[in-house]
């Protein structure tokens, strides 16, 4: 696969630079910080990023989307991930969207998928139960009733799930917890009876929320038991999309890094000159290069469909995990002591990777699931 972005790819992604230069700088997520916003994105900004179609790039043209596939949805990620840029655009046009690509019936597609399109239909993925990503490990409970289920149990570290119109709930409707089969997605609405939600912001000041699920009444997302492997294909997206934004992260904090090395002076120099500054930046650099690389690939294998997806997915998300941790680490110790000072941003890219570097598995999950793939 040729590693790089064709004309259109490019022309999107300079549009998605330019529009979130402009609209989405860090001070629109400082503000929504300072402010307690009740959304935790801008719903403006949001509704002129749907205006641009980014809300159905990955969603096929019959059912109102784009259809420009996955290279594209990361191209925009990765300009979002720049600055910091914080919208329901993940969680539900792409972690959604894909639960509904990969395992709704032609029905649901016709139905959820123009809506989700049209950024008139916000979603959320519960899944986790636990402190550490366990896609397998789901012991909330699904009593199905035909085309219907009825769900209890509790969610943790759903993303955007307090603003979320319908949630899809991994729950069980055989089995035990950790077997890959009797897995049963349900998509619930955020309103209905049983469904508690309660907002917490993470460390980078975006959202999640912890969900209470008391008999609440759904509707089953494509064949009820088959929702393990639903997940494990559309977790690959949401893994290779979220690394997308991350490599966006990792390179504007490397730029500021060097900038500073640059024209921060110390003994009448700059200190960029100094020998083992230098070392650690071409360190970062080689880093951020072979991070390009890895994710641009693992974007062709989605949109090319090939066989490599799951190995990929894990490869590129603990590149992605270690390089965000580096670079923004070396970036906040760079700067001095102003780094972990709330007045400069550099320290908003630290608290981003480290959430970043847990959802969906971090590298140590990653490492093992990619030797167990191999067959090891």
């Amino acid at each position: 696969m040729a590693l790089v972005l064709n004309e259109e790819q490019n022309m999107l992604k300079d549009a998605a630079k330019d529009f979130c230069t402009n609209n989405t700088p860090i001070t629109q997520l400082r503000k929504l910080r300072d402010d307690k916003s009740d959304l935790g994105f801008d719903q403006a900004t949001w509704q002129q990023m749907v205006e641009l179609g980014w809300a159905g790039i990955i969603i096929p043209e019959d059912f109102g989307g784009l259809g420009f596939g996955y290279t594209g949805m990361g191209v925009v990620l990765e300009e979002c991930g720049r600055t910091l840029t914080a919208s329901p655009l993940f969680a539900t046009a792409c972690l959604g969207a894909s639960c509904i690509l990969e395992g709704g019936s032609d029905e649901q597609k016709s139905t959820l998928l123009p809506q989700v399109a049209s950024g008139e239909l916000l979603l959320a993925l519960a899944l986790e139960e636990g402190a550490h990503h366990n896609p397998l490990g789901v012991s909330a409970t699904a009593e199905v009733n035909g085309a219907t289920a009825k769900v209890s149990g509790s969610k943790k570290f759903v993303l955007d799930g307090h603003v979320a119109n319908k949630i899809i709930v991994a729950a069980r409707s055989s089995g035990n917890s950790g077997d890959p089969d009797g897995i049963t997605l349900v998509l619930v609405d955020r309103e209905a009876a049983g469904v508690s939600v309660t907002r917490t912001i993470m460390a980078d000041s975006r959202n999640a929320a912890n969900i209470e699920l008391n008999g609440a009444e759904g509707e089953v997302l494509g064949e009820a038991g088959s929702g393990g492997a639903v997940l494990e294909r559309a977790l690959d997206v949401a893994r290779i999309l979220l690394s997308a934004e991350m490599l966006g992260g990792v390179q504007e904090c490397f730029e500021r890094t060097v900038e500073y090395l640059k024209v921060r002076e110390q003994f009448g120099v700059p200190i960029g000159s100094f020998q083992a500054l230098k070392h650690r930046a071409a360190q970062m650099f080689c880093e951020v290069e072979l991070s390009k690389s890895v994710v641009l690939e693992a974007l062709s294998a989605l949109d090319e469909q090939t066989d490599e997806v799951a190995e990929l997915a894990s490869l590129t998300k603990t590149r992605l995990n270690d390089t965000y941790n580096l670079v923004s680490s070396e970036g906040v110790q760079m700067h001095g002591g102003i780094g972990m000072t709330d007045e400069y941003e550099i320290g908003f890219f630290m608290k981003r990777s480290r959430v970043c570097e847990h959802a969906f598995g971090n590298s140590a999950y990653h490492r093992d699931r990619y030797g167990v793939l191999q067959g090891y």
